[in-house]
């Protein structure tokens, strides 16, 4: 298995402001964009393609990955004019999955959850679909008997325990063929059919490492405040930039909490910034005070504001 594919055209709406000229897979982590988390996580399962779908601002994949690669993996983007959700939009890259087992990953999570466990574990059960599940979290809506995904959502009534969806499935190339070709459709429907007639979609729970669903801007800033410290990746390689080497911050400046500038970012004298993130080319004037405030890409945030997105 060589082939994965990242589901990147969402639209962001929970995130309103900060996605109007971005897509929400791009959002940055510490200058890191929140996409390139899959990527990693999907590379340390052994996948050497990666499909993404694209769709808001889709122009903005090609200036940050202008060379179609990343750390050495071959990355395809393609285009959606029209939203096709997920059922849709992975049978619409039909073309570029190879006809072999592939792993679809929502591009919108942030999870150091092994790939590479789930896929193992669809090797050896024999499933169609095996979903990457959780025992905690919210919402949990998948119930699980014996390995097979038996219920989502209550829809059929099934009681016992549940579990939530991470966003990450391994799949079968005879899923394929389960899809309607150019129809807008979700997984799910086609998943209760499954259930309902007795296919193979099974689940595994993977409790280890940390799952997020930066579906909020507070989930966002609460995303930074717990990787300010700790290891995220299995193998300990530091990531975070926490001020960009070509940010500049002013000796007279006070930075508290955690605070993120990217490349560009300028913060100007007298300026209190605290639990903060700002993007590439952002500015705070001089005397300042930011509190929970996010700046984006050549915005300016002058005065005093807590919890306002510029």
């Amino acid at each position: 298995m060589v082939r994965a594919f990242v589901l990147g055209a969402g639209l962001g709406t929970r995130l309103k402001r900060l996605t109007e000229r971005m897509p929400k897979p791009l959002i940055p982590i510490y200058g890191k964009p929140l996409i390139t988390f899959a990527f990693d996580q999907l590379m340390g399962a052994g996948i050497e393609e990666i499909v993404v779908n694209t769709h808001h601002c889709h122009e903005a994949y090609g200036a940050v990955f202008p060379e179609g690669f990343y750390r050495g993996a071959r990355l395809v983007f393609e285009h959606e004019p029209v939203l096709l959700e997920t059922a849709g939009g992975i049978k619409n890259v039909e073309g570029d999955l190879g006809g072999e087992t592939f792993v679809v990953y929502n591009g919108d999570v942030l999870t150091n959850v092994s790939v590479a466990k789930a896929v193992a574990h669809h090797k050896a059960s024999g499933n169609e679909v095996t979903m990457v599940l959780r025992s905690h979290g919210e919402p949990l809506h998948v119930a699980l008997d014996g390995g097979r995904v038996v219920d989502i959502a209550g829809r059929l009534g099934v009681a016992g325990p549940r579990y939530l969806f991470t966003g990450i499935y391994v799949v079968e190339p005879a899923f394929l063929r389960r899809i309607p070709p150019r129809t807008k459709i979700s997984v799910i429907p086609l998943f209760m059919e499954m259930i309902k007639e007795g296919a193979r979609l099974g689940g595994v729970v993977l409790d280890e490492g940390q799952w997020w669903d930066l579906g909020t801007r507070e989930k966002y800033l609460e995303v930074h405040r717990e990787l300010a410290t700790g290891d995220f990746f299995a193998d300990g390689r530091e990531w975070r930039m926490p001020v960009a080497a070509t940010a500049q911050v002013s000796p007279d400046a006070v930075l508290g909490g955690f605070v993120s500038a990217g490349a560009g970012a300028v913060i100007e004298g007298g300026a209190q910034v605290t639990d903060c993130i700002l993007w590439d080319g952002a500015r705070v004037l001089a005397d300042s005070v930011l509190n929970r405030c996010i700046v984006t890409s050549g915005r300016t945030a002058a005065g005093q504001h807590a919890g306002v997105d510029f």
